[in-house]
């Protein structure tokens, strides 16, 4: 049985993050949001889960570091000086950076990989994603989590040979991109898709999120999980064994 320390405890993922944990049998050691105190949080728990902002990430690392327990960070829109920041604190605690802590994507994101890896690059490769109106950044940490996953399938750098945003008279599509395409509205938890586009066939690989909850309980997994781990950087994959 873990202490849960929730950073971030007041939203909608907090709330879950809170009955996730209760049903998994842990203790919730706290939770804290904007101007509370983490550093008391973090000696208080196990481990930290951080769902927040990017701008409060590198404050929170500094409390998880001080305390000497590790952390889950499952907010998205980060840039490469918070992953910076992230592998900084990997020195000294295990951290667990992920743009999705659902299982089922996890695995999806797995079999991304392997049919990017075996399907040649003459297969055109699309990430489609769909969520709620109020979601801030796109395309969604899920689906660069894909592109990522069909890019090393191929053995290429997703910066490079990414397509986004396209309109008007664009040109007819680079062999070997892949391509994204982000959708907004409702209340939509989360919808992905990869689709991989061959001569006279297409495979779609998908997954479907019906409640925020899934996330709250792959997260609870990672986090219990990362307790007694060497320092370092984690993936969920290794939660699942893949």
């Amino acid at each position: 049985m873990a202490r849960i320390g929730i950073i971030g405890s007041e939203g909608r993922m907090g709330h879950a993050l809170a009955r996730a944990i209760a049903d998994a049998g842990h203790d919730l050691a706290g939770g804290v949001d904007q101007g509370g105190n983490t550093a008391n949080l973090a000696e208080a728990s196990d481990v930290l889960v951080d769902f927040t902002a990017p701008a409060a990430l590198e404050g929170n690392l500094h409390a998880a570091v001080g305390a000497g327990i590790p952390i889950l960070v499952g907010t998205t829109g980060l840039e490469e000086r918070h992953h910076a920041a992230l592998d900084s604190a990997a020195f000294a605690i295990p951290v667990l950076q992920t743009g999705n802590t659902s299982l089922g994507v996890t695995l999806l994101a797995h079999l991304v990989r392997e049919a990017a890896a075996r399907l040649g690059p003459q297969w055109d490769i699309e990430v489609l994603e769909l969520h709620h109106r109020m979601k801030v950044d796109a395309p969604s940490g899920t689906a660069l989590l894909l592109g990522e996953a069909a890019a090393e399938g191929r053995g290429i750098d997703l910066a490079a040979h990414s397509e986004r945003g396209r309109d008007g008279h664009t040109g007819r599509r680079a062999e070997g991109a892949i391509g994204f395409a982000s959708l907004r509205g409702g209340t939509v938890a989360g919808e992905h898709s990869v689709i991989l586009a061959g001569e006279q066939e297409r495979l779609t690989l998908s997954h479907v999120a019906e409640d925020r909850a899934i996330f709250a309980r792959g997260a609870i997994a990672g986090a219990a999980w990362l307790i007694g781990r060497d320092a370092g950087r984690y993936t969920m994959p290794q939660v699942l064994g893949l």
